[in-house]
């Protein structure tokens, strides 16, 4: 018959009908598979589905497929959708775009499987690895590249320490030459020098704990030398 009983009480005619139950509750099932990537990366997946017979189409799938539609049809179909989804991205972009290569994988896979009665409920990648060889070149790359940010770092570094030293350089001789053009304008500027550097020396030396007596000649203060300055000189 074509009829689809649910579950419950029903009449059956003895010898002439029997009951096929099907379970229409969703079932896992685990498919991994080994494909090469469109950069010819070899790509080891692995895939969890959930599926279930459509209860509406039970008859057709028990004629076509019979009680264990679920190992007839669905390795097959998983392992082509794997294989053709995975070769349309790079190996980065498998890892990068996850979710998008997952929803390719569930849209091919639900017309595939709607064609064999089988109603898919969820799809999710449960595995994604790659060959040693392309993990250790992975690898090397990063390596490579912390290497290059490290060498851009010290170069920078040395860039700006180059220009620090022309800054203080130049502000160096700005003020030397400042302080040339105040002594020629006004040698009192040098006697006022030393007043503020006897000043420094006898504050350091003031917190030692011996005692140092000190001569005007040792403390820059010997203005004498300067007693026939005209002040009154511009």
């Amino acid at each position: 018959k074509d009829t689809v009983y649910e579950e419950g009480t029903h009449i059956m005619v003895p010898w002439f009908e029997r009951p096929i139950t099907y379970d229409v509750r969703a079932r896992p099932s685990l498919i991994t598979s080994t494909s090469g990537s469109k950069d010819l990366q070899m790509v080891n997946i692995g895939l969890r589905v959930l599926t279930r017979p459509d209860p509406f189409r039970l008859p057709d799938l028990y004629r076509e497929l019979g009680m264990d539609y679920a190992e007839r049809v669905l390795p097959s179909i998983i392992q082509e959708t794997l294989k053709s989804v995975v070769a349309q991205y790079n190996a980065s972009q498998l890892l990068t775009m996850r979710e998008v290569v997952s929803k390719d994988i569930r849209r091919i896979l639900t017309e595939r499987a709607r064609f064999f009665n089988i109603i898919l409920d969820d799809v999710s990648i449960t595995q994604l690895t790659f060959s040693k060889v392309y993990e250790a070149a992975v690898e090397a790359k990063q390596v490579a590249q912390q290497e290059a940010e490290r060498a851009r770092y010290i170069v920078d570094k040395a860039l700006q320490e180059k220009q620090s030293m022309i800054v203080r350089a130049e502000g160096e001789a700005k003020s030397a030459q400042l302080v040339g053009q105040a002594i020629q304008t006004n040698p009192a500027f040098l006697i006022l020098r030393k007043v503020e550097a006897a000043r420094e020396i006898a504050h350091t030396i003031s917190q030692s704990a011996n005692k140092v007596y000190l001569n005007a000649d040792s403390l820059l203060l010997n203005v004498n030398e300067h007693k026939d300055f005209d002040y009154k000189k511009k």
